[in-house]
């Protein structure tokens, strides 16, 4: 209909591809279609997907697409799971497209799904009384949201949205806990994981607390840039200075320092890291043994 937004449909099920226009609801689990009335069909043509999409009557589910085998997967969580565990969280697992600012999970609010990224990068972000943002934790294709769900949980103070989109897997949380109150190994693996996000945000709070805005800076972007492919990173100054807790001029001149001493090459909306050793170096330390560890990185 005229004004609302719209976002793409894909049917892998279908040859070649099938792509329908079904529009954006608010508050949505990334990645899934909007639907009034819960009611699985089996599309066998387009002519029946067109009617479904006209109708908004069904849920079109790739009902023909095939498991992905856990070998395939680059999620670390979902890899290191033993053959069992993940058997028991695959049924209810769906492929979800992560748009950039897309919300997983809102403060205070009850976590209806977890995602385990592929690709892309979500932000986990603490907001003070006034407004006033910082980032405590990132999660890409080495961890999985919903944290709070694994220390048994309903909800976090804090809110976690894409900042690099990507794609992963999404899991209800209704189907979640049972599977992790019957595996005692699932259980502990994912407790694992909690504890590496928990490591991981009490550095962010050392180093923010004690290292100089272009250090937390190089840090930052070193973080991000073990979870992303290839060199360019796509985020704006503002965004930064979101993320690092600090003012957009503050920002602005310490990725001029680090692209004065060519470690870095900016320009409007994207970051490439030149010189990544020069990059760990200018840390002092920030950017050490902890973030490397999970991705199998010399120390620098």
């Amino acid at each position: 209909m005229p004004g609302e937004t719209m976002y793409p449909v894909y049917l892998p099920f279908l040859y070649p591809v099938a792509k329908f226009e079904f529009p954006r609801e608010h508050n949505r689990p990334a990645g899934l279609l909007p639907i009034v009335h819960l009611r699985p069909m089996l599309l066998t043509s387009v002519a029946s997907v067109a009617d479904a999409a006209d109708s908004k009557r069904y849920v079109l589910l790739p009902v023909r697409e095939s498991p992905v085998p856990q070998s395939l997967l680059r999620n670390h969580v979902l890899k290191a799971l033993c053959p069992e565990d993940f058997a028991l969280l695959q049924p209810s697992m769906h492929h979800v497209e992560l748009d950039i600012k897309a919300r997983l999970e809102v403060a205070y609010q009850p976590i209806e799904h977890v995602y385990f990224p592929e690709a892309g990068i979500a932000s986990v972000v603490a907001t003070m009384t006034g407004g006033r943002q910082s980032e405590v934790g990132i999660v890409g294709f080495d961890g999985m949201t919903g944290v709070a769900v694994i220390l048994g949980q309903d909800s976090s103070p804090n809110e976690t949205y894409i900042q690099v989109a990507g794609n992963g897997w999404c899991l209800p949380v209704e189907n979640l806990r049972p599977v992790i109150a019957a595996s005692q190994s699932l259980r502990a693996s994912l407790l694992r994981y909690a504890h590496a996000f928990l490591v991981q945000s009490s550095r962010t709070a050392l180093v923010n607390g004690h290292s100089k805005i272009e250090e937390r800076l190089a840090r930052w972007l070193l973080m991000v840039d073990d979870r992303v492919d290839g060199k360019k990173i796509y985020l704006t100054h503002q965004f930064l200075a979101t993320m690092l807790g600090s003012r957009r001029p503050g920002v602005t001149t310490a990725l001029q320092m680090l692209e004065y001493r060519g470690l870095v090459h900016a320009k409007r909306g994207e970051i490439t890291i030149v010189d990544r050793a020069g990059m760990v170096k200018l840390t002092h330390g920030a950017y050490g043994g902890e973030e490397q560890r999970l991705f199998g990185i010399a120390g620098g």
